[in-house]
């Protein structure tokens, strides 16, 4: 079992990687929906990036997911349904959102008042995709609703990482290896390939996003939260899964407060791995 585990750890990450990159090369080419502009944005320092990191991130891995050997029918359902669910109200959101309303909090208040924007509905509808997933895979109602809850949950709080290149995907990773690294001492094959899937193909598109020609968006930091989610509903037992739960949920209610940005500028270490790979902040006029 140990060596399957490994196997499909492999598997997971070279297929997603592969597909990833696949993916984005097609999309620079003939983007999915419009054209090159549809998706141009104006990154922090003002200047021009792709939004289709995030698409590309969202079809590799649905495409990886596919044809992933070894994985149970509901089990890769729940997958399918994860990424494309989360991916695609995250596109809808990158294309046709409006910034008047801002954060959970922000988007709940204007529901209140009658205005449903594109944050709300991405809200709602990655809460039914996340419980819906939860079903295909969990045991019983009490799981659905705490597995529900932290895939939604992961998805929502990726996203609020994307401010900085190779952010969100830096804290994709940092929550993915220890649970690859679970799965894999579990020798559980599934949630190791699951885990590996989402990690294989965020370290093939980070070179795109820390040189600034890309970003993940809300498709694709949605979708990427979401994976990482259902895989700790796989890999952890309830208690764990509690835990992790209850950090998504205390860091999602800290952004509405505070600035993941200074925070994070003011703690060396987190600092010091945010810039890792990345363009100095203020760079020397050139001669």
């Amino acid at each position: 079992m140990a060596r399957r585990a490994l196997l499909g750890a492999l598997a997971g990450a070279v297929l997603g990687a592969v597909a990833a990159r696949a993916a984005y090369a097609a999309f620079t080419r003939r983007p999915p929906v419009g054209d090159v502009e549809t998706w141009s944005r104006t990154n922090h320092r003002g200047e021009p990036i792709t939004l289709l990191e995030g698409p590309a991130f969202v079809a590799g891995t649905a495409a990886a997911a596919a044809v992933l050997p070894g994985l149970p029918v509901r089990t890769r359902a729940a997958v399918l349904l994860a990424v494309a669910g989360s991916g695609g109200l995250g596109a809808y959101d990158d294309l046709y959102g409006a910034t008047s309303s801002k954060g959970f909090r922000g988007h709940l208040n204007a529901l209140a008042k009658g205005e449903v924007t594109s944050g709300a509905v991405k809200i709602l509808g990655i809460g039914v995709t996340g419980l819906t997933a939860a079903a295909l895979t969990s045991r019983g109602p009490a799981d659905v609703v705490v597995d529900g809850a932290l895939i939604a949950g992961a998805a929502n709080l990726a996203n609020l990482f994307d401010l900085r290149p190779g952010r969100a995907i830096k804290v994709g990773l940092l929550a993915g290896t220890p649970l690859l690294a679970a799965g894999l001492r579990r020798r559980d094959p599934v949630s190791a390939a699951l885990t590996a899937l989402p990690v294989g193909a965020a370290v093939a598109l980070l070179p795109e996003d820390l040189g600034e020609r890309a970003m993940l968006g809300d498709a694709g930091a949605n979708a990427l939260g979401a994976l990482i989610g259902l895989a700790a509903t796989l890999t952890l037992g309830r208690p764990g899964r509690l835990a992790v739960l209850g950090t998504v949920v205390a860091l999602t209610a800290a952004s509405e407060r505070v600035s993941f940005t200074k925070v994070i500028a003011a703690n060396p270490v987190l600092n010091r791995i945010d810039m890792l790979g990345r363009r100095p902040v203020e760079q020397a006029p050139a001669d």
